[in-house]
This record gives structure tokens, C-alpha cells and sequence, in this order.
């Protein structure tokens, strides 16, 4: 707030009052200073808290995304062949399948035989062609020209695609085939009357793809077949016409592993800043910035102590234990040995309810810290924003108490450069009256 008063400093004392001023305002701010710290110390400790939670909150989706089975039916698909290609999903069951490649999917098309000009009418009986699909007829109306009749089917939006090939004789040769592959986009194309255009066309037969497995065959429009083995997909190529190839649906104790070791890394990474946050530096001789947050000592042991059951049992036989320092180790080969031997039984360890399992036991300590409602480190940034904004309110009201000190000591500086210059002016006027007395001049003189 800027001064009421304005001073004027030293003109009759000789003094820098501005300077006098601003030292007696430091010393009377000293209390508003100290507030001041302490409001910045609690708004770094409220980001830190918050930065903390939303990693905790974290934690807690990925622990209960490992609590879920399906996190754990995570299968891997390999094929014996190169033109064979296969994806396993949730729903696959391990094993194999063999399977020998029959055909490939085709297309349905038409390669008309006569040629003409872009501009040539080769509709004939009016302008109107008929397109059929299955069952299902559609009139299309043409300019009867070669261009426009390919730029009719191409709009159509019948599932067909029309393309006009320039020859060496400069004319052109219509061809129109299904945008799908597979028998059941087979289409023919006539006037309005049913006649052929141009003299009628080649057909190339839309066929669908085939494997033979076991004594039956299998078919697909397209070179893709979904849904034939229970969360198997598997694609086909040239490459592997008339071969024989194992399909092996394997668990992928790859992804498991991945995703425990994410888990591992990240309570870790938590701890470590717990530790940093909490603990007493002797090096430094000083002691965390949160060292008097006991719910974050409470939330470290949890987090730990989730690796043991209530049942006494550890996960040490699943390469995860402790170490001295109070963090938790995966041994990945002991991981994945214990998964390969008994998969749906190391899934449970992780995924069953309640307190038996690892992942619900991890969810429930994360969520009882960073639950947005009732966390006990949401309590913690609550309660110090409360104690932010009563700072706040304390540093304000300090302000205005500085802004009306500074006001009067302005006023009283003011007030004593006033009536030093009144006194000065004084002073000259006695000593002029004096001066001018009779015989003062001849008194002085004789001295």
C-alpha cells in the first residue's frame, strides 16, 4: 500500500529518513517474515504431498489391474510356418493345432473384353446399369460413357471398385472388382435389360480362403480367421499354400513378469522418496521435510508388510522378499520358474480376495492413503491448506498493520523535518535582528 504521507527526507536534519524508515519497517516486518517462510514451507509441502498421493493413487490401479485374472491369461501364439501368422487372446487355450493351408481368399472381378474411349457410350438400352450383390440389386444412372459409368460404380457404395486401364492403342479397358475378397461379395454388372456390357467380361470367381484341420475344412472371406479356435486368430499368406504348420498357444510369462516387476520397481520408487521425505540426514544434520508426517512412516511399513499374508506365508518362493534396507527384491528367473510350473496357482497368490491375495492386499494400502475422500494423505494436504489460508490470513492482516506503521513513522519524520526548518528559520531571523542592533558591529569588532 502505498503512503498517505509523503516525507521529505533530510532537508532540514541532514538525515536519510527514507533509509531510517525502511530499516525500523524491516525490523517491524521481522514477524511477517517469519510467516512468510512458514506459508512457503507449507506450499512446498502440500506439492510434495500431492505429487506423493497421485503416485500412491497410482499405485493403487496398477495393484488392482495384477488383482484382475485376466491380467494373467495373457497368451503368446507362434507359428511353424512363414506364411502363417497367429494372435492369441484372453479366452486361448494352450496348445496346439495343425493345420494345412488350402487357398487364399479372392476377389470377385470382372475384365471386360472390348475396349473404347473415355468418352465412348458403352451403355446401352438408356443410361441406367444394374449392380448385384447377392440378392440385393441396385440401379445406378450413368452418363453411358466408359468414364462416367466407372465414376457411377466407384460411388456407389456397393462394395465394388471400377478402374479404367489405358492400352498402347490409347483406349481403355474397364475392370471392376469387389472391395471384399470371398464368395459372398460376388456381384454382376448389366443394363437395364440385363445385357452384358461391352460385349461382356472375364470372371474371376470371388472365393474364400480355406485350411483344412483335421477331417473338416474351414473357411473365411477373407485371409484372416477369427473365432475358429477360442481366442486364436491366425492369418494366412502365399507363402504358405498347400503346407502343414502347427499353431503352439503358449502362456506368456513374459508380460506376468513385466508387469510384476513394473509392480516392484514402483513401491520401490515410492519407499525411496518416503525414506528421503521422513528420515534424518547425517550427513547434512537435518531431517526431511515431511519427518513429522507419521502417516507416511505408517504408509512405507504397509507397503512392505502387504508381501506377507495373514496366513504367515511370504512371496519369497516367488522371487519377492525384503531386503536389510527395508525395500522389497524380484528375482525375475525364480519369477518365472514359479509361473511356468504352476500358472493358475501363482495367479491366485496375486489375484485372490480380500487379504489372501498380494495385489488386493497392495490396492487397499495405496487406496487407504490416496483415497480423494478419506486418504490419510488427503487428510494431510487438507489440514495444511487449512493452515495455508490461516497464514494467509495472518500475513494479509500483517500487511495492512506495516502499511499504517510505515504511514505514521512517514508522518512523524515528516513532522520533525517540518519543525527542524521552522526552528532553522528562526534561528536566521534572531541572528539577523541581531546583527542589526546599534554597536553590535563596533561590540564585534573590539572583541
Amino acid at each position: 500500500m502505498a503512503s498517505a504521507t509523503s516525507s521529505i527526507s533530510g532537508l532540514s536534519s541532514g538525515l536519510d529518513t527514507a533509509t531510517i524508515i525502511d530499516q525500523l519497517m524491516t525490523l517491524e516486518a521481522v514477524p511477517q517474515t517469519r510467516l512468510k517462510s512458514r506459508l512457503t514451507s507449507e506450499q512446498s509441502q502440500v506439492a510434495t504431498l500431492q505429487s506423493l498421493n497421485t503416485q500412491v493413487a497410482a499405485l493403487a490401479t496398477q495393484a488392482k489391474e495384477l488383482a484382475k485374472a485376466s491380467s494373467w491369461k495373457v497368451f503368446s501364439a507362434t507359428s511353424s510356418l512363414t506364411g502363417l501368422t497367429a494372435s492369441a487372446s484372453a479366452g486361448a487355450l494352450q496348445g496346439g493345432i495343425t493345420m494345412t493351408v488350402d487357398s487364399l481368399a479372392v476377389a470377385h472381378r470382372l475384365t471386360y473384353g472390348s475396349t473404347a474411349a473415355l468418352t465412348d457410350t458403352v451403355v446401352t438400352n438408356g443410361t441406367d446399369v444394374k449392380l448385384t450383390v447377392g440378392s440385393t440389386t441396385t440401379t445406378l444412372t450413368t452418363d453411358g460413357t466408359l468414364a462416367g459409368l466407372a465414376a457411377a460404380l466407384n460411388a456407389s457404395g456397393t462394395g465394388v471398385q471400377a478402374s479404367t486401364v489405358k492400352l498402347d492403342d490409347g483406349t481403355y479397358r474397364l475392370s471392376v472388382q469387389a472391395t471384399a475378397t470371398g464368395a459372398a461379395a460376388a456381384f454382376t454388372l448389366t443394363d437395364s435389360t440385363g445385357a452384358d456390357l461391352l460385349g461382356g467380361a472375364t470372371v474371376t470367381q470371388g472365393v474364400d480362403a480355406s485350411v483344412t484341420i483335421g477331417a473338416d475344412t474351414i473357411h473365411s472371406a477373407s485371409n484372416t480367421f477369427t473365432g475358429v479356435v477360442p481366442g486364436l486368430d491366425f492369418t494366412i499368406s502365399s507363402a504358405a499354400i498347400g503346407q502343414t504348420g502347427t499353431i503352439t498357444v503358449a502362456a506368456d510369462s513374459s508380460s506376468a513378469t513385466t508387469k510384476v516387476k513394473s509392480l516392484v520397481t514402483a513401491i520401490n520408487t515410492l519407499v525411496s522418496q518416503i525414506d528421503t521425505l521422513t528420515n534424518y540426514n547425517a550427513t547434512t544434520k537435518t531431517s526431511g521435510p515431511l519427518s513429522n508426517e507419521g502417516s507416511l512412516r505408517e504408509l512405507r511399513s504397509s507397503l512392505i508388510n502387504a508381501l506377507y499374508p495373514d496366513d504367515g506365508t511370504t512371496m519369497a518362493d516367488l522371487g519377492i522378499q525384503t531386503d536389510r534396507y527395508g525395500k522389497l527384491t524380484f528375482d525375475e528367473d525364480k519369477f518365472t520358474t514359479a509361473l511356468k510350473a504352476d500358472p493358475d496357482a501363482l495367479a491366485t497368490r496375486f489375484t485372490a480376495s480380500g487379504t489372501a491375495g498380494y495385489a488386493n492386499r497392495l490396492a487397499t494400502v495405496a487406496d487407504i492413503a490416496s483415497s480423494s475422500t478419506t486418504g490419510t494423505i488427503t487428510a494431510s494436504i487438507t489440514g495444511r491448506n487449512s493452515s495455508i489460508k490461516t497464514l494467509q490470513d495472518s500475513i494479509d492482516n500483517w500487511t495492512d498493520r506495516l502499511d499504517l506503521r510505515r504511514t505514521a513513522l512517514t508522518q512523524q519524520f515528516t513532522n520533525m523535518e517540518t519543525t527542524l526548518n521552522t526552528l532553522n528559520s528562526t534561528a536566521s531571523w534572531l541572528a539577523g535582528q541581531i546583527s542589526s542592533l546599534p554597536g553590535w558591529d563596533s561590540l564585534n569588532s573590539s572583541k
